[in-house]
Parts: structure tokens; sequence; C-alpha cells
């Protein structure tokens, strides 16, 4: 099962659990809303910051009880990735031990990886960062083999999108978070800041929990 979280759909995030109890739906991955494409045109639809650390509590709170109650499922969160930071940090108050895996397993993914450990070939061949970003194109498989594209470090957003830490700006420069969480996406700065490396608006980590020990 897959849905994208927004203000009108939230409230009913227990029934979808139900739904998976019930129907025996073995995996469910719920999106946080990218301000591109069609998504562009609900911005307001999604949710601030606190309603978020609401909803993303209440993900693994259900998601708990479904184990409990011997019903596993895999339970992911996508497309923010200020949820890896905020996971660990109520992982931290609630089993440490346990804690220092899941760091470990953030530091491994390394956050966002559009342009880097992703890209997206749309139907007519034009390259893109993520299947999200469809507004930056950074050549066409039909004139140039994507390896060249991929690889050619002279595509200015290119080059910088696979070395992303160096250049996003704001809150994101100087969070202590920078490394698993890789800047979020830039797609949601560009449409709410005008400038792609500026700090994600959706990160909903406060300017304490984000600050460098």
């Amino acid at each position: 099962m897959r849905l994208t979280i927004n203000k009108q759909n939230a409230p009913e995030i227990p029934k979808v659990f139900q739904l998976l109890k019930d129907m025996e739906i073995p995996r469910i991955c719920l999106y946080h809303l990218v301000y591109s494409g069609r998504g562009s045109e609900i911005i307001k639809e999604d949710l601030d910051h606190q309603a978020t650390r609401d909803v993303v509590d209440l993900i693994m709170d259900e998601t708990r009880k479904l184990h409990e109650a011997g019903h596993p499922k895999e339970v992911l969160t996508v497309d923010n990735h200020a949820d890896g930071p905020y996971v660990w940090m109520r992982m931290m108050r609630e089993d440490p031990a346990r804690a220092k895996e899941v760091f470990e397993l953030l530091q491994f993914n390394e956050g966002n990886s559009s342009g880097r450990g992703i890209g997206c070939i749309s139907w007519d061949g034009s390259v893109h960062p993520d299947q999200f970003w469809r507004e930056k194109v950074f050549g066409n498989v039909l004139e140039r083999p994507f390896s060249e594209i991929w690889d050619d470090m002279d595509i200015e957003l290119l080059s910088k999108m696979k070395d992303k830490k160096q250049h996003v700006g704001g809150r994101c420069a100087k969070c202590r978070f920078l490394n698993i969480c890789g800047g979020n996406f830039r797609a949601r700065a560009e449409a709410v800041y005008g400038d792609e490396w500026a700090q994600d608006p959706a990160c909903y980590l406060t300017d304490d929990e984000i600050r460098p020990e």
C-alpha cells in the first residue's frame, strides 16, 4: 500500500494500519509530500512541522502495536530524510542500545541520494535527478548514453548534487545530521524559496535538535 500523507488523510492513519492487519497487507509506504509536479499544486495541504512530528510518532506507535500483536509489517516513511534523525532521537530515549545500531544504518544510507545514488529516466529519454524533480534535465539517453550523462561533471547541477553537502545552505549547512540526511529534498527548497540550495522547508527538526554538540 502507498499513500502521501497530508492534512486530509493524516487523521485516518490508525484506520490505515487496521486495514493492513485486516487485509494481511505486508508492506506500506507512507510518502511525505514533495512540492513538485502535481504536488506543487497542493503545498497548502502539507502538514506543519508539529503535525508531521505527531504523525511520524503515530506511525511508529502503530507499527509497534502490530509487531507486538504478532502482525509484523514492513513500514516505510519516504521523502523526508528528517525522519531518520527523528526516529534515532526517539530510540535514544526508549532503547539506547538499539539506537546505536539505528545510527550506524542511517550513516551507511547517507540520506537523500537524488542525482547521486538514484536518477530518473522519463518516457522521452530525459534524465532527471529523481522522479520528482523533472524540471531539471541533465540530458537524453536517446542522444547520449546514460553512463556518459551521469558521470559528466561539466553539468553544474549534477556535479553539485553528487557533492550536495558542500552546497546546501540555511539550517542544513550547520545541521549535525547532515551526514545522515544528505540535505533532504532540493526540489522542495526550490519550490518554496526559489533556491535549490536553501534549507528544506519540510524539515521538522528544531534548532536545538540539529545544533552541533
